[in-house]
């Protein structure tokens, strides 16, 4: 095979791929845990919703997320309470999202013959990455086909992306005792940082089938939302 139908085949591979990444959505996976004890059955009982951190209380991003969580509390049969109205439960939420960690994949890919592959001793000049003591260094070089991998000219390529953790905390109390009634948490991995995006799938995750089973972990899976 020559070598521009090699890497032809090369291209079309990874243009495959992507068209593959591309056209379907990946679906949201949260683990969540539930605890409750005391949480009433829902016969109309009120509730206000407060943030755990009060620079957020009264800001609009956070009155959204509150919004959702309102939202399914009525959906089960609790109420918001009315301006002015003692509330009979206290729904304090808390959310974040870390700076991310890097992650380190590598993966079969095509060898050039024209550079090496076809034999001992012949390399090819490619960037090696290395893990040291500071994180991760670049050093260039001749790399071994043999070392990575290779044969008919195969070798690994090496890449690396970031993956982020955002978690929401929920609890429920007792207005008039502050009695913990229910608290919850749950936890996500995603390949980006946005809140926007990343809350209301926490939401949905922390409200799926609620209020559990206390003291049960599970992963809530949530459907990508469809296309329009």
């Amino acid at each position: 095979m020559s070598k521009m139908n090699l890497r032809r085949l090369g291209l079309a591979a990874m243009t495959g791929a992507a068209l593959a990444l591309a056209g379907c959505a990946t679906p949201f996976k949260a683990d969540v845990a539930r605890f409750q004890t005391q949480l009433p059955a829902p016969q109309g009982q009120s509730f206000a919703i407060e943030s755990n951190d009060p620079t957020l209380q009264g800001g609009i991003e956070f009155g959204q997320y509150a919004s959702l969580v309102a939202g399914e509390l009525t959906r089960y049969g609790y109420r918001p309470a009315a301006p002015g109205e003692r509330p009979d439960m206290l729904v304090r939420m808390d959310y974040g999202v870390d700076k991310g960690r890097e992650r380190v994949v590598s993966s079969p890919g095509f060898g050039d013959p024209w550079y090496g592959g076809y034999g001992y001793g012949r390399g090819f000049y490619r960037p090696v990455i290395v893990r040291g003591p500071r994180g991760r260094r670049y050093v260039y070089g001749w790399s071994d086909p043999f070392m990575w991998g290779g044969g008919f000219g195969g070798y690994n390529d090496v890449s690396s992306y970031t993956v982020y953790t955002s978690g929401m905390q929920l609890q429920i109390n007792r207005a008039t005792d502050g009695t913990r009634l229910f608290e919850g948490r749950a936890e996500a991995q995603s390949r980006d940082n946005d809140l926007q995006q990343i809350v209301p799938n926490l939401i949905e995750a922390m409200f799926t089938n609620f209020p559990g089973n206390s003291g049960e972990r599970v992963q809530i899976t949530v459907a990508p939302p469809e296309k329009r």
